[in-house]
């Protein structure tokens, strides 16, 4: 949703606060109040974990992050950002424009080479201090994030904001022992920065998710723009408040709002962009990727699934069903890890359906806010209609509902509430069976033996996640070997931050997290170095 307000750089201040040059770094929210950032009053959060009351002022971004400094926007366009939970304003933030973004791009090109040239341990100071704002900032994150995506705001705390702290932490700890330079034969092969990095990232799990691209894309000595999604920026301004106060050179990292079409299309051709990291929908990707042929540019992407979790017929399936239907509503089923696809052997369906819909139904859906609810909103109405209309699709297509449907949860009149929802009698060939949904919305699919449940499980047009549970890790480790997909859990094992993530086929190509998401932000370079020559000394450099 876009309006027009006064394109004031003072739009992002605090009331108390004046424009001046020294008011273009961010303030630590332990220390004052941040320049760009929200009202300095009560209402606003405190920097710890407590939740804050609603209603919340509204936070009005009106300056754009672009060579180091909060810069007043072209027009007066911009996107309104929407609590899902109750339909009201919480913010808005500038309507980039091309132009724009191509400024951005050239204060990135022209901080590269300085930033580039630094030694590791220079360029992980910074990120050092950005782990200690982020934590003192962890409360007001989660209350944004639970604000504007409609997560309930523990889940927003303990998964969100957390795993976006994991991963900062985990870069911290592995980096220096990277290796950077290494000896093969008679050459030093080095691993040196891509370049300038145009980092889309979607609305779903937002602080995560640019944490994934924007840490190891520092680490290694690239510079960065960021283009977060309109629907759920306000946490991304934040992160670029806490960012001001890290000693960065100007430029190192931008921030441009704005709708794709527009900015994402405009980072994804342009020449000094030297790779795109995106993470979004199937139409998103083959956008950016055909704009960024334009320059052979290197791509990333990350473009959803339709997991399948596997439950043997050894597996407790209590706890293996159970667990998958609570994983496949999480964030509302708005994760594109969700495993949305129930495969549970025939002669155990009836009592697999049983319990999917038992674990559905005793799922609380309600106020963010409230720390008993489970399932906040989808995040707009355009959203909600969708996943109804895949609802009203299942039922025409012949699936049983056993759980949930298109009609709004009882009491949730407002807000872009949809029940968790679970259908039976689903054979692979549906659409429900074959689409992402990405909402509160489980299948069951019966199969026949091992050989019928891997080939069900590898029909699909994406591969990004999955499970396996089995009373033998041995069983499902075998079984796990056989999917294609890039990720497979094994009787619901834990997130690990250390391991690649990304996808198969449709589901993308590159890998982030661990070393993997290091070497996405590389080039390799091979240099030969004769036997009669001196030996020179390598490292992180």
């Amino acid at each position: 949703m876009t309006e027009t307000l006064p394109a004031s750089p003072s739009a992002t201040l605090p009331a108390n606060r004046a424009a001046t040059p020294s008011a273009n770094r961010a303030a630590s929210p332990s220390v004052t109040p941040p320049v760009g950032g929200p009202p300095a009053d009560p209402s606003a959060g405190p920097a710890g974990d407590g939740a804050t009351a609603r209603p919340a002022p509204p936070v009005h971004r009106g300056a754009l992050w672009i060579g180091g400094r909060w810069t007043p926007p072209d027009t007066c366009e911009r996107f309104t950002v929407l609590d899902p939970a109750r339909e009201e304003v919480v913010g808005s933030v500038p309507a980039g424009t091309a132009d724009e973004a191509r400024r951005a791009v050239e204060a990135a090109a022209a901080a590269f080479p300085g930033w580039a040239a630094l030694p590791l341990e220079a360029r992980l100071r910074p990120l050092r201090r950005l782990l200690e704002l982020l934590e003192a900032d962890a409360g007001f994150l989660a209350d944004t994030i639970a604000r504007e995506v409609g997560m309930p705001r523990h889940l927003a705390r303990g998964v969100q904001v957390e795993f976006a702290l994991g991963v900062l932490r985990s870069y911290l700890e592995t980096l220096p022992s990277h290796p950077f330079e290494q000896r093969v034969g008679g050459s030093v092969v080095l691993r040196e920065p891509v370049g300038v990095v145009a980092c889309i990232t979607p609305w779903n799990v937002p602080l995560l998710l640019v944490m994934q691209k924007l840490v190891p894309a520092l680490a290694v000595g690239c510079t960065v723009v960021l283009k977060p999604s309109e629907l759920a920026p306000l946490n991304t301004f934040r992160l670029a408040d806490l960012l001001a106060e890290c000693d960065l050179p100007p430029g190192v990292v931008n921030l441009v709002s704005g709708a794709g079409p527009v900015v994402g299309s405009a980072l994804a051709e342009h020449p000094g962009v030297a790779m795109v990291s995106l993470t979004g929908s199937q139409r998103a990707g083959r956008s950016v990727s055909t704009l960024a042929a334009g320059t052979v540019k290197r791509v990333h992407l990350e473009l959803g699934g339709k997991s399948a979790n596997i439950v043997l017929d050894d597996a407790d399936l209590e706890t293996a069903v159970g667990a998958g239907i609570r994983q496949a509503c999480f964030n509302s089923g708005q994760a594109c890890l969700a495993w949305s696809r129930l495969l549970v052997p025939e002669a155990r369906y009836g009592e697999a359906v049983e319990i999917a819909a038992a674990t559905a139904a005793s799922l609380r859906t309600g106020d963010p806010f409230d720390p008993r609810t489970d399932l906040g909103p989808l995040i707009s109405g355009a959203a909600r209609a969708r996943v109804r209309d895949h609802i009203r699709l299942g039922e025409r297509e012949g699936a049983r509902l056993v759980a949930g449907g298109a009609a709004a949860p009882e009491g949730l009149d407002r807000g872009f509430y949809v029940r968790p929802t679970v259908f039976a009698d689903v054979h692979n060939g549906m659409r429900i069976a074959r689409e992402e949904i990405f909402g509160p919305v489980t299948v069951l699919i019966p199969y026949v033996g091992e050989d019928d449940a891997v080939r069900i499980a590898n029909d699909s047009d994406y591969g990004l996640h999955g499970a396996v549970w089995s009373a033998s890790t041995e069983r499902a480790l075998a079984v796990a070997r056989r999917i294609r997909t890039g990720r497979v859990d094994v009787n619901g094992a834990p997130f690990n931050l250390l391991a690649p993530f990304g996808g198969y086929k449709r589901s993308g190509n590159g890998r982030e997290l661990g070393d993997w998401g290091v070497e996405a932000f590389c080039e390799v370079k091979a240099v030969q170095i004769g036997s009669g020559q001196a030996q020179v000394e390598i490292g992180a450099r």
